[in-house]
């Protein structure tokens, strides 16, 4: 759950970026916060346009110039990564300001939930009676598979540009409402409803340019693992991402086989700890 952005009390606390201390009609959101940095929810220009600030603040147990040119090629890269899928066609957030010498990056913030949530929601508790069992047996999957065929169709455009996403889960894509039912109640609670939408790839802090099969493979073994760990109930239908996939650029066959590779060294590694 969002929080208030706290004020940088005590040891120990990130000092909020300097263009987050001016006088704002919006006070900053924490998001989230990890080891790298913090997310917050602001606004760009206008009350009106919601956006997502990325910081990246010092590190002081890092010499204080490799941290800075560090911290400035990430978001460089970040920066460059995200342009280039926007002019590509591949579904990201808009990049609208950076400053990676003051270590922050200024998106587009996308509407809607992560598909992770929305997979969820459509799959339900699960079933422990006889009769709910029974039940999830008759649920209509179709919904879901075009999701996951839509995420598929998003994954393989963002190889086709030779960018490689480095951390791919269901919590670091967003279903973003499609305009039309944006209009509509959300008393609908179909799980049809639940799974509507355009996939949006977010977090691209690990980003890389690559055109390299293998690295095509471990993004998308990335995804699997991190698919059938989130998402045991619907492991059975990954391969409809992967179907999705292969259609999606010209390249993506060869890097399916070398899924099979990738997939080889993954349980031989676990076999032998």
């Amino acid at each position: 759950m969002a929080v208030p952005a706290p004020a940088p009390e005590g040891p120990g606390q990130f000092p909020l970026p300097k263009i987050l201390t001016y006088p704002s009609s919006t006070p900053p959101t924490l998001i989230t916060q990890g080891a790298e940095g913090r997310v917050y929810k602001t606004t760009h220009l206008d009350p009106s346009r919601p956006c997502i600030l990325k910081y990246r603040p010092p590190k002081p147990y890092r010499h204080p110039i490799l941290d800075a040119r560090l911290t400035k090629e990430r978001i460089t890269a970040e920066a460059h990564v995200l342009a280039r899928c926007a002019r590509e066609g591949v579904p990201v957030p808009a990049v609208y300001a950076t400053d990676p010498k003051a270590g922050w990056m200024m998106i587009e913030f996308i509407e809607g939930v992560p598909v992770r949530q929305a997979i969820n929601e459509f799959l339900g508790k699960r079933p422990e009676t006889d009769e709910e069992k029974v039940a999830a047996e008759e649920i209509d999957y179709t919904p879901l598979i075009g999701l996951l065929e839509k995420v598929g169709r998003t994954v393989g455009g963002l190889h086709a540009t030779g960018n490689i996403h480095g951390d791919l889960t269901t919590s670091n894509m967003m279903l973003r409402p499609l305009r039309d039912s944006m209009a509509e109640t959300a008393e609908d609670g179909s799980k049809a409803k639940a799974v509507e939408g355009d996939v949006v790839l977010i977090d691209f802090g690990l980003a890389t340019q690559s055109a390299s099969e293998e690295d095509r493979a471990v993004d998308l073994y990335v995804l699997e693992r991190a698919f059938a760990s989130t998402h045991p109930r619907a492991e059975k239908l990954f391969q409809h991402v992967l179907d999705a996939y292969g259609k999606s650029f010209k390249k993506a066959g060869a890097t399916l086989h070398k899924l099979e590779d990738v997939r080889r060294r993954g349980r031989k590694k676990s076999m032998l700890g």
